[in-house]
């Protein structure tokens, strides 16, 4: 793999394209919180597909489907970007987060399961290492949701690994609208979850980018999921080029955060740990948000090629 282009700035995010030997691109990306400076706070997301199957009306990243990448290359991505600000791989960074959510859900690819087993054997100087994992719960994946809490207890265990299940809506029938592909159910995500999540582990993630007409009853999930064992993350709906071209609307705007304050009063009535995650609408300029870069580079080759 090699590096082809990248863009941003390095107070705040920087996307990288790496193009593999056969020619398909991918994106990985760096980036801070500030004012939360890099020596704090680091965190690195990397691509695990080429590209998704999925194809969901709010995400870039679905526009085809090349296949799954490697351990080597996933490995590859991650050492780039350490390689780049730490030279030694001494990642002397107290909070030093790499989230498998870049292009591709990661339960589709056992070789992110070889990656976690590697990561504190390649950076055993890395005392922050926090590796999260963010999925829609895919069916068909059983072998990584069996194998994934043992790696957790061994080598992440007391609050040292971060777990997501991206659910959107509260109505399960219409959240296929939003996650064209067949998943589990919200009470087998339930069951599962609550076994995952042990004393001083992190709570489970109820992730939530709401969209416009599609329902998000607090009650509901609280039906289902403990917030003994699930927390609920609220984010706005990214810009991505999906999103604009099927008319997918953002419940949140990042600009007024006011606008979740309903959802979140309702989720905290009964009983969630909840959190607004709101990032730097600069990101957007960059093109941070998932699949973005790639696609505005694709863009522009064609016009050039029409030219």
């Amino acid at each position: 793999m090699r590096v082809v282009a990248s863009t941003g700035e390095s107070d705040l995010a920087t996307v990288y394209v790496g193009e593999l030997d056969d020619g398909e691109r991918i994106e990985f990306v760096e980036s801070v919180q500030p004012p939360v400076p890099r020596e704090q706070k680091w965190v690195l997301i990397v691509s695990t597909l080429r590209g998704c199957p999925v194809n969901c009306p709010i995400c870039d990243a679905g526009v085809r489907f090349g296949g799954r990448l490697t351990a080597d290359e996933i490995l590859w991505q991650i050492d780039y970007m350490v390689r780049l600000r730490f030279p030694t791989a001494n990642v002397s960074v107290p909070k030093f987060k790499i989230q498998f959510a870049r292009m591709g859900d990661p339960a589709f690819n056992q070789a992110v399961l070889d990656v976690l087993e590697s990561l504190p054997l390649i950076y055993p100087e890395a005392p922050g290492l926090l590796p999260s994992i963010s999925t829609i719960a895919p069916t068909g994946t059983d072998e990584f949701f069996e194998r994934l809490p043992d790696i957790k207890e061994r080598l992440f265990p007391d609050g040292r690994f971060q777990m997501q299940f991206s659910l959107h809506t509260s109505d399960e029938s219409r959240r296929f609208e939003l996650i064209p592909a067949k998943t589990w159910s919200f009470s087998r995500m339930a069951e599962w979850g609550t076994s995952f999540h042990h004393r001083n582990d992190r709570k489970v993630s109820l992730n939530f980018a709401p969209v416009e007409g599609f329902p998000l009853d607090a009650g509901s999930i609280a039906s289902i999921f403990s917030p003994e064992h699930f927390m609920v993350k609220l984010t706005p709906v990214n810009p991505t080029f999906e999103s604009s071209r099927r008319g997918m609307h953002g419940v949140i705007d990042p600009d007024r955060p006011e606008t979740a304050s309903m959802l979140v009063s309702a989720f905290r009535k009964f009983g969630f740990d909840t959190l607004l995650s709101i990032g730097e609408t600069r990101e957007n300029l960059i093109g941070s948000n998932c699949g973005m870069y790639v696609g505005r580079m694709k863009e522009k080759e064609e016009e050039e090629e029409e030219e």
